[in-house]
């Protein structure tokens, strides 16, 4: 706790201090962020550090697995979802996932985490992602069969927000755009899955030169 007292007396010299106009506004204007960024919780994962967005640019939900529950299911994350595109109006919203998940181990693997019913009960709703792998990816082992699932949550979270009769609407008008996203813990690389070629593709910055599309692989 100490270390975290003296982070806070270090931000408020350091970044606040040098900032202080901006948070001035934010807290006059309130807050307008453009993206609503639905993530882990893994505390190794932080939004707006791995897209360097400063305070007030995202909206942020985070939880086990960065799992979408379908609309039936009232809750915090429904209740995020639906303030952050009928109040907010973002124009963009980013579901992220990462590799090393443990949610996504937890997923596959049911039995190592009955001792923790709450957790069970949270990723059960994402059953099906086993159901996936059976199908789809049934020759992969280890490390490859595990991407493959961090990869398919993040498109089965992306569908089950299309579930959301708010969202849907938003998406047809064309005012709304929906990105799956997965992080690379080891090298901070964010891929963004590109519907064309089926792939999840470095992010690229259309600004710079690059040496072509790199693919983080199956799916």
């Amino acid at each position: 706790m100490q270390k975290l007292v003296q982070g806070n007396r270090s931000f408020l010299r350091g970044y606040f201090a040098t900032h202080r106009q901006l948070f001035e506004q934010l807290a006059s204007a309130g807050q307008h962020p453009e993206t609503l960024f639905i993530t882990c919780s893994d505390s190794r994962i932080d939004p707006n550090l791995i897209t360097n967005a400063p305070p007030g640019e995202l909206f942020t939900i985070r939880n086990a697995g960065n799992l979408v529950p379908h609309p039936s299911l009232p809750g915090g994350t429904a209740a995020s979802v639906e303030y952050a595109v009928e109040v907010l109006e973002v124009e963009n919203i980013i579901v992220c996932g990462h590799t090393q998940c443990g949610a996504i181990d937890a997923i596959l693997n049911p039995e190592r985490i009955t001792h923790l019913p709450f957790v069970s009960r949270w990723v059960a709703q994402a059953a099906k992602l086993r159901e996936i792998l059976e199908e789809r990816y049934s020759h992969l082992t280890g490390e490859a069969r595990m991407l493959a699932a961090v990869q398919e949550n993040v498109l089965c979270q992306v569908e089950h927000l299309r579930e959301f009769e708010l969202v849907r609407r938003r998406l047809d008008a064309g005012r709304l755009r929906v990105s799956a996203w997965v992080l690379r813990l080891s090298t901070g690389e964010v891929f963004d899955y590109d519907p064309d070629c089926e792939q999840f593709l470095l992010l690229q910055d259309p600004t710079e030169e690059g040496t072509g599309p790199v693919s983080l692989g199956s799916p």
